[in-house]
């Protein structure tokens, strides 16, 4: 009788799982990561009692925008598309009639059912299908309930400080390599895999690389108070921290980090100042301007002495003479120290009647591009090798061949006066004209 009913089921699961099916997912919610495929059954389908672990040769497979597709057969990855479009399964292991000539589809179905027999009437196979949400997972929120250490640095003047650093912010992620997040993270899902079932472990592991990602970042140069401003470097901060676990393990990419604010204590905040204060005082100069400040506040004190201002005043002409610095000195250090710095060079400039003055029509000596008395541009410098531009350059064409610059217009234009000859530059006219042999002189300007 076992026979007989491993028979009787063998042949009507293989006669129901000869029927090509159809997979497709519609869009995946933000909270779910992975989703097994099930076949798509209309309201009048005939293929409801096929087997949900096997899929027939010829069987269509949609992918859409945002998704990936792995096929898991006997429980390995065969098959991945991360493309949109629609897929036709064909690996010759689960034969249908419908997918090949009548005859050999026949005689491939009679063999799965004789395997099936063999089986108890059940198919010896697993064949299944997930689609992978490949888009951005959002809304990561993260927040330190420790200080993190970071360090602050005076490099100019020798000094550095510790601090401990409370921030908060947002990250996202995404599933960068759908068969390494199934081997590794998801493998046999039932149904759907939920973002909620990793996102603990994956905050825990942000928040660790915060501290040598701080590291990095404070030696870069960067203050902790600048960091939300600084996104791309802290996301590569911590991408090179993560990427071994998330990347290399899992399959999962950062894609953004942003820390809406990063703060310290105030113990620290005052141990920071007070040093950045006295760094101030280094400079003589700066001692001195807060030596007179202080110097101001404790007469305006002073004056609000119960005993009187005199009293006030005098008090501080005695911590005076008992070695208090005078602000005088500071700012006589502070100028020599001025005068001992080398001074850049200051240029020169041209005097009235010097080669680099030139006299307006206004009556102004200047020595620019532009009279200073009336606005007016200064002259083309005409001279026998050719003209000069305001750069500098003597040129002979109708361009500088430094700059560019048009020649100007106005200036004169040489025509021989015996025989009418034009030089094919009007404006550098050679010694002698070819024509006539007359020389060209101030006579031969066009007027």
């Amino acid at each position: 009788m076992g026979i007989i009913q491993a028979a009787l089921v063998g042949a009507s699961q293989t006669l129901a799982d000869t029927w090509e099916e159809f997979y497709t997912c519609d869009a995946l919610p933000s909270d779910v990561l992975v989703v097994r495929a099930k076949k798509q059954l209309g309201k009048h389908s005939s293929n409801t009692k096929g087997n949900e672990n096997v899929i027939s040769d010829g069987s269509g497979i949609v992918v859409h925008e945002g998704q990936a597709m792995i096929m898991v057969d006997q429980g390995m990855v065969t098959e991945i598309a991360t493309q949109p479009g629609i897929y036709k399964y064909q690996t010759g292991t689960s034969p249908s009639i419908f997918n090949s000539s009548f005859g050999t589809g026949l005689k491939d179905m009679f063999k799965e059912m004789w395997d099936r027999i063999k089986h108890g009437g059940t198919a010896a196979k697993d064949q299944r299908i997930y689609y992978f949400n490949m888009k951005e997972i959002l809304d990561n929120k993260f927040g330190t309930q420790n200080p993190v250490p970071f360090r602050v640095a005076y490099e100019d003047l020798g000094r550095s400080f510790t601090v401990g650093v409370r921030c908060n912010g947002i990250y996202s992620y995404k599933i960068a390599d759908p068969v390494l997040f199934y081997v590794n993270v998801c493998g046999d899902v039932k149904e759907r895999f939920l973002r909620s079932e990793i996102d603990n472990q994956l905050k825990s592991e942000f928040l660790d690389s915060l501290q040598p990602a701080f590291a990095a970042i404070s030696a870069s140069g960067i203050r902790y108070d600048q960091l939300p401003g600084r996104q791309r470097e802290v996301k590569a901060a911590i991408e090179t921290e993560v990427d071994p676990m998330w990347k290399e393990k899992r399959g999962l990419q950062i894609w953004t980090v942003n820390i809406n604010s990063a703060t310290i204590s105030d113990e620290d905040t005052k141990r920071i100042q007070e040093f950045e204060d006295r760094a101030w005082n280094r400079d003589p100069g700066n001692a001195a301007a807060s030596l007179v400040e202080a110097q101001a506040q404790a007469m305006q004190n002073a004056a609000k002495n119960p005993n009187g201002a005199a009293m006030g005043l005098f008090g501080m002409g005695m911590a005076q003479q008992a070695g208090g610095t005078n602000a005088q000195n500071l700012f006589g250090m502070a100028q020599q120290n001025q005068a001992q710095m080398p001074q850049a060079p200051v240029a020169p400039v041209a005097a009235a009647g010097s080669a680099d003055s030139w006299k307006c029509d206004c009556g102004e000596t200047n020595t620019g591009k532009f009279c200073s008395g009336c606005g007016k541009p200064k002259p083309v410098v005409l001279t026998p090798d050719g003209w000069t531009c305001d750069c500098g350059s003597v040129n002979k064409g109708k361009f500088c061949s430094n700059c560019g610059k048009k020649k100007p217009e106005g200036a004169p234009l040489y025509k021989c006066d015996k025989c009418g000859w034009e030089p094919e530059d009007p404006m550098n006219p050679p010694k002698f004209c070819p024509e006539c042999g007359d020389p060209f002189t101030d006579d031969d300007i066009v007027k």
